[in-house]
């Protein structure tokens, strides 16, 4: 699919049947072909370059298990060629108009949304998502670019007269270099999170996505071309551990931009950090909806179910905890019921809700921190370990799960489970459930579905955890807005797109100017014959 992506003119793209289409084609020019499977390029400078590595990273298709290319670590020259590249790029676009930017981000934004479904499509077979659930993905990250399109007056500097003949004013100036590093869980709009911004703020930027699942930033990167981003001020590079280490360690990379695993997330803001860059890390969660006695019992069952198990749980704003206020525990059945009505199987199939997890380690943890629950006391109401699709057998696919009576000390609480298994705590009022969360150390985000006005201003202000939906489970604010997780779910203190993203990629300048009116001549033209030589 990717390949016929690259090949075709972007606004004469055709979606064909999608059981009948492969995620990659043999004529891709952004592939190459070892031993019969097609591997990733680079791209570098404008162009898809083929790696000189001889290590390669294995990506499957989570639902066969299929093996569908070759992902490079890339090599140290070439992500030193990445980087000189950006770097040279980055003198000239910083000196672009912000109107001439802004007529790029309009194009692209144009060009994504010709291509939407044929991203969409790609997620489904790299990453696993519903074709439903990839759109979305592809269509939040659309937002950003559109919000990159105001940055006309995102970027109006502020001016006053500070004395006689005396000005000042500030104005922000792009960073230079700046890098993204993306995890596989959103790979569409992740990306659309750092490098549009980035670009059209004046900077150049290397852009590592996902190993897992790289193909929709190369969809992009080749959509961002045609939209006119010059050659350099785009690259795309692939790797694991050795190339995020270079992103850290490179003097020319000025701030990282980072959304995954704590572990990967410390490391990155860390080590950043110590060799004086700016870093944005957006790290695990453990979301909390809490459910009152007065809420609309249909809706917030529903809702709950949807942010629960939606992208087989592979989000960091999944609803994976569920606070039982009351009475609202004898809800559960009913819960587990609607989550036992979720259709589990392949993404591309229409009557699908759950798809495949990213890989089969993935798999196996999430059964095990299911079991772990069942070991250390809690009910399994809903198991969905072992679960088979026919003509998908070898697909890593665990279905909705829910354990009830879980305990805070108990691990399937304390991890962040990240696939489609929803831990349930009782409590008996509001401010023990307000208790309970903020004793949690992640602050990503909570929800809490009530009809009663004083009960959700009560938690609203209450609750330490910087994004809180009311009777709204998935409470990520539009682009207008900034991403506001707090506490160890972000380290940083700029976060993602709005204008908390766009200050992260540049830095303010203050100029003070003295022109004194008593030094100008005053003088007028003549309109007279010269009468002297």
């Amino acid at each position: 699919m990717l390949s016929s992506f690259l090949r075709a003119s972007s606004t004469s793209i055709q979606r064909t049947t999608p059981f009948a289409r492969r995620a990659f084609s043999t004529q891709f020019p952004a592939l190459q072909r070892i031993s019969g499977v097609e591997t990733v390029k680079n791209y570098i400078n404008g162009k898809f370059v083929e790696s000189k590595t001889d290590k390669w990273i294995e990506l499957r298709n989570p639902a066969t298990q299929e093996l569908i290319s070759y992902v490079p670590e890339t090599t140290p020259e070439e992500l030193k060629e990445a980087t000189e590249s950006a770097k040279v790029a980055a003198r000239e676009w910083k000196k672009t108009t912000v109107l001439a930017r802004q007529k790029v981000m309009l194009d692209l934004q144009y060009l994504i949304r010709q291509n939407h479904d044929a991203i969409a499509e790609n997620i489904v077979y790299e990453q696993g998502k519903t074709f439903a659930d990839a759109k979305g993905d592809v269509f939040r990250g659309l937002q950003v670019v559109e919000q990159a399109c105001a940055l006309t007056n995102m970027l109006m500097g502020e001016k006053l007269t500070v004395a006689k003949d005396m000005e000042t004013y500030m104005y922000r100036e792009p960073l230079g270099v700046v890098a993204g590093i993306c995890p596989f869980n959103f790979p569409a709009m992740i990306p659309l999170w750092m490098f549009p911004l980035a670009i059209a703020a004046g900077n150049s930027i290397i852009m590592k996505p996902s190993e897992r699942d790289p193909g929709a930033m190369m969809m992009l990167a080749k959509l961002a071309a045609e939209a006119g981003v010059p050659d350099g001020v785009l690259n795309v590079v692939h790797g694991a551990v050795d190339c995020v280490n270079f992103i850290c360690d490179e003097p020319e990379i000025k701030a990282i931009s980072f959304v995954g695993s704590d572990r990967a997330g410390e490391h990155i803001y860390t080590r950043g950090n110590a060799n004086g860059k700016r870093v944005q890390a957006n790290l695990g969660a453990k979301n909390h909806a809490v459910l009152l006695p007065d809420a609309n019992k249909q809706s917030a069952l529903n809702a709950i179910a949807g942010a629960a198990f939606g992208a087989a749980g592979q989000r960091c704003m999944a609803l994976s905890t569920l606070v039982c206020v009351g009475e609202t525990k004898e809800w559960l059945p009913e819960l587990a019921q609607r989550a036992r009505e979720l259709k589990v199987g392949f993404g591309m199939d229409p009557e699908t809700d759950v798809g495949p997890v990213i890989t089969v380690q993935s798999k196996e943890r999430i059964e095990r921190l299911i079991q772990s629950g069942k070991d250390e006391g809690a009910n399994l109401i809903l198991d969905g370990r072992g679960v088979v699709v026919k003509g998908y057998e070898k697909g890593n696919f665990v279905g909705p799960s829910l354990l009830t009576d879980v305990k805070t000390d108990m691990e399937c609480y304390r991890e962040e489970i990240f696939g489609p298994v929803l831990v349930c705590l009782n409590v008996d009022t509001l401010d023990d459930a307000i208790d309970l969360i903020n004793k949690n150390r992640y602050g990503n985000g909570t929800a809490v579905f009530t009809n009663s006005g004083p009960s959700a201003r009560k938690f609203e202000h209450e609750i330490d955890v910087g994004q809180v939906g009311i009777n709204v489970p998935i409470p990520v604010p539009v682009p207008p807005f900034s991403f506001t997780g707090s506490r160890g779910s972000i380290l940083g203190d700029m976060n993602f797109y709005g204008k908390s993203g766009l200050q992260f990629y540049t830095k303010p300048k203050t100029v003070t100017s003295l022109w004194k009116e008593s030094d100008s001549e005053h003088t007028k033209a003549s309109v007279s014959m010269p009468t002297h030589n």
